[in-house]
């Protein structure tokens, strides 16, 4: 959840003419004033981020409201393709399907390369389901839809609709350029001035019609006057009155003439009263975080030790006591690879509309993973997109000049193939090859840390350093490299032979594909990267791949298995809906899909004491409580005691190929105590509501009622109620609150026949009901309840958790825009220190929390004593 807030000076906010938009502020915007309701004795404070620092509307604090996070992995192959594997492999003669199951790695590549061949009609047919070229017909569609929402005044969506535009765009086609211009009209709007002059200069560069660019460089002459360029702004101008006069006084420049006239009375104004400068609070803004490297593991803490031993294999260990919200670890992933969206992926080939629906692939840079505003599409293919022209060039030059004609196929085989695929290509073929050759050596087997963990006797002795330890180099030095990459554990011998063919036959079908498409040279960096250059069709048409790309193959065959048990999920929270009112739904969302070599030496706990949290492509571990010298550093995989029971939790950690033996699990597994989740999410008897015991039949504890009850009934019960609440969400979306609130409130009356009081769902029934009355701008109403939800999630993820943080700084944005002051200042004081602790002092979370509380403190000292 997060806080918008408009920066504000005292002269604008006694100021009753409309003023001009200024520039966007920098990354840490700041709170400044109130402003009194007329005829009102309440005020009301303004806390919606303008783009300007000028201009205000009478907005509320837009409220981000967050449910439970819900992953949709797109790991693996598409079904079909599962399927069409499976049938290959369930054929096979049984002596082949057993060679292959007890083959080494490299002798299942050997053995499988020509395997692929049959099926290689039916996988080329899938990837023509999957749109990653060039279409202009698609970009069109997507132009003409674009300036339909534009008319429609709905900027957000059709700035991305003409980058989808762009992305289909041939390239030197001249279309490009209308799409450019047409999207910097609708970054003017939203008030995105830097961004509109990129665009407008993208416009110029690719052609844009000659006849149309007084209109264009008006616009960009507005843009300037709003950032306060005023004599780039006059520039502009001048350039814009001699075009109009080369091309003769027309009737349709008539009207940009007279804003041409108002322009230069405005960059006058501003010449004659400058602006004052604005207050320096950067010094208050953030603070340093003490941080000293390890000399031994790259990027981590100097109070990390990397041990080794046969049961834990590699893991960091605190070497000295370590404070709540210390930073442990600031790692940048080795790769990564964003996690494409549904509409990208298998689309039935009879349809004719594109889809316009949003995806990751729309809203986040394919390389650096920062949030898109106005796209740089690639100019090879459709789905490739970036935040500037520098992250193409780098991302072209590293991997996507290989990537590129392989759209389809990388996104009909999963990321899990993409991410192989993209490690190898960054490591460089003479790393790959030279670790493969080094796996094959017989007399290593020894230092392969599986092999060890078989072999007690020969593990290295970490108590004469990490020199010895897999990944580490001959200085005994563990970094994020390829060299750590390929010594995560692949577990070759615990994955199931069907799985280990269709990744096999996966990796295969992409190094065909880069031999067919005369891509070898540039796999094995053997020729100069011309940019954007196509690649040439090979002429050779064997099956048969070359030695060098069966190396690359191996590894890749590596990688992919080597990901099911440490592939790290970068997350973030992303705004759902229109984005229109008080409230904003947020949702967790699973943005790539990365190695982090680091990262993955910590070992899981169901209670781990440490929180991860994500910047771009840059993970950041943290302590979440004390951790004593000689602890280990744990993190959590996903399955948290909080959330699920311990059966539930071993039957997931069964994916990664070991059992859990954290406390938590242990304290649940040997002894009589109920798991927190079992004692919280129970039911009570509807007849007196006590809480009632048992198994499949459950029995009221209150002795004077003998009522029972089968489980079945119950969870029948349960999931009706579910159903009821979905529905009310969904009349909340369509604008329909107070029938919402009806809903939800019978819901609360039902569900307190037969739920426990400290069940989960009666707290996220509070929640929805806060976030309800938040819509309505009835924020005591929305207080209340939320409180009450608070309550509820304290019990189930304790006082200090990352979710109670959360909760709080709902919480605390609800009495700001209630203008409840004194309660609103010791909330954002409790998600400070919480919220602190997880994501640091100089998260985003944080200098919103900071500039709420200074606009409160701000308020005069006569509106403080009354509230």
């Amino acid at each position: 959840m997060v806080l918008r807030v408009p920066p504000r000076s005292a002269a604008a906010a006694k100021s009753s003419r409309r003023l001009e938009p200024c520039p966007l502020l920098p990354a840490r915007p700041y709170v400044r004033a109130a402003r009194g309701l007329a005829g009102g004795s309440t005020a009301l404070l303004l806390a919606v981020r303008c783009r300007t620092a000028e201009a205000l509307s009478d907005a509320l604090c837009r409220c981000y409201w967050a449910p439970p996070l819900e992953v949709r992995v797109m790991a693996l192959p598409v079904e079909e393709w599962r399927l069409c594997a499976a049938r290959r492999w369930a054929a096979l003669e049984p002596a082949v399907r057993e060679r292959l199951a007890s083959s080494s790695l490299h002798d299942t590549l050997r053995l499988g390369c020509g395997l692929l061949r049959p099926e290689a009609e039916a996988l080329s047919r899938l990837c023509h389901r999957a749109r990653a070229g060039k279409e202009p017909a698609a970009a069109r569609f997507y132009r003409e839809e674009g300036n339909r929402l534009f008319g429609r005044r709905r900027y957000g969506a059709a700035v991305r609709l003409y980058s989808q535009a762009a992305s289909h765009e041939l390239p030197g086609c001249p279309e490009v350029s209308v799409c450019f211009a047409n999207r910097s009209a609708a970054l003017f709007h939203l008030g995105h001035f830097e961004v509109c002059l990129e665009d407008i200069a993208r416009a110029e560069s690719h052609g844009y019609p000659d006849r149309l660019l007084p209109k264009v460089l008006l616009r960009k002459a507005e843009c300037l006057l709003c950032l306060g360029r005023l004599q780039e702004a006059a520039d502009a101008l001048s350039v814009v009155e001699s075009k109009i006069a080369m091309d003769g006084i027309m009737t349709t420049h008539q009207t940009l003439l007279k804003k041409l006239s108002q322009l230069r009375i405005k960059i006058h104004e501003k010449e004659s009263c400058p602006e004052p400068a604005r207050e320096a609070h950067d010094d208050i803004q953030r603070k340093l975080e003490i941080w000293e490297e390890n000399d031994s593991i790259s990027g981590a803490s100097s109070s990390l030790t990397l041990n080794f031993d046969r049961e834990r294999g590699r893991h960091l260990v605190a070497s000295q006591d370590i404070l709540p919200g210390q930073n442990l670890l600031k790692e940048e992933a080795f790769v990564s690879v964003l996690c494409p969206g549904e509409s990208l992926l298998l689309q039935d080939s009879s349809e004719t509309a594109w889809d316009t629906r949003v995806t990751n692939a729309d809203l986040y840079c394919h390389r650096c993973l920062r949030q898109l505003l106005a796209s740089v599409p690639c100019r090879g293919c459709s789905y490739a997109k970036y935040c500037s022209q520098n992250c193409a060039d780098v991302a072209w030059e590293q991997y996507h000049r290989t990537e590129c004609s392989l759209g389809a196929l990388l996104l009909t085989l999963g990321v899990f193939c993409h991410v192989a695929l993209r490690t190898v290509l960054l490591a460089g073929f003479a790393e790959v090859s030279r670790l493969v050759e080094w796996s094959h050596d017989d007399d290593k087997d020894l230092h392969n840390l599986e092999a060890r963990c078989k072999h007690p006797s020969e593990a290295p002795d970490t108590r004469t350093g990490t020199r010895g330890i897999p990944g580490c180099n001959d200085n005994g030095q563990y970094q994020s490299s390829y060299q750590a990459v390929f010594n995560l554990l692949p577990h070759a011998e615990k994955h199931s032979p069907e799985h280990k063919f269709l990744c096999m036959l996966s990796v295969v079908a992409i190094c065909k594909q880069l031999q067919e498409a005369g891509l070898e040279a540039a796999v094995l960096n053997q020729e100069s990267s011309e940019k954007w250059s196509k690649p040439k069709t090979c002429e050779k048409t064997s099956g048969e791949l070359s030695p060098e790309l069966k190396i690359m193959a191996e590894a890749m065959l590596r990688h992919v298995l080597q990901l099911q048990c440490n592939a790290q999920a970068i997350t973030v929270m992303q705004e759902s809906g229109s984005g229109d009112g008080a409230v904003v739904n947020k949702k967790p969302v699973r943005l790539a899909t990365a190695f982090f070599p680091v990262l993955s030496l910590l070992n899981h706990s169901c209670c781990p004491n440490t929180s991860v949290s994500f910047s771009g492509t840059a993970a950041t571990v943290r302590a979440s409580q004390p951790i004593p010298s000689g602890q280990e550093i744990f993190h959590c995989y996903g399955p948290h005691r909080c959330r699920m029971r311990v059966a539930e939790r071993q039957q997931l950690l069964s994916q990664y190929f070991f059992e859990c033996h954290c406390q938590a699990c242990l304290d649940e597994l040997e002894s009589d105590v109920k798991s927190v989740v079992s004692m919280r999410n129970s039911f009570c008897c509807p007849s007196c509501w006590a809480s009632i015991q048992g198994e499949d039949m459950l029995c009221c504890s209150n002795e004077a009622c003998a009522i029972s009850v089968s489980r079945e009934s119950l969870s029948c019960r349960l999931w009706d109620l579910q159903q009821q609440i979905k529905k009310a969400l969904e009349l909340l979306r369509d604008g329909k609150a107070d029938q919402a609130i009806k809903m939800l409130l019978k819901c609360q009356m039902d569900a307190r026949n037969f739920l426990s009081p400290e069940h989960l769902l009666m707290g996220e029934m509070e929640d929805h009901l806060a976030q309800v009355y938040a819509t309505l701008g009835k924020w005591q109403d929305a207080a209340r309840h939320l409180e009450r939800s608070i309550e509820i999630v304290e019990m189930h993820h304790g006082p200090s958790s990352v979710e109670m943080g959360h909760e709080l700084f709902k919480l605390a944005q609800i009495l700001f825009n209630g203008f409840a002051v004194s309660e609103a200042l010791s909330t954002i004081q409790r998600a400070e220190e919480i919220l602190s602790v997880h994501y640091g002092p100089q998260s985003t979370q944080i200098q919103e929390l900071q500039e709420m509380k200074t606009c409160l403190l701000e308020l005069p000292r006569s509106i403080l004593q009354r509230t």
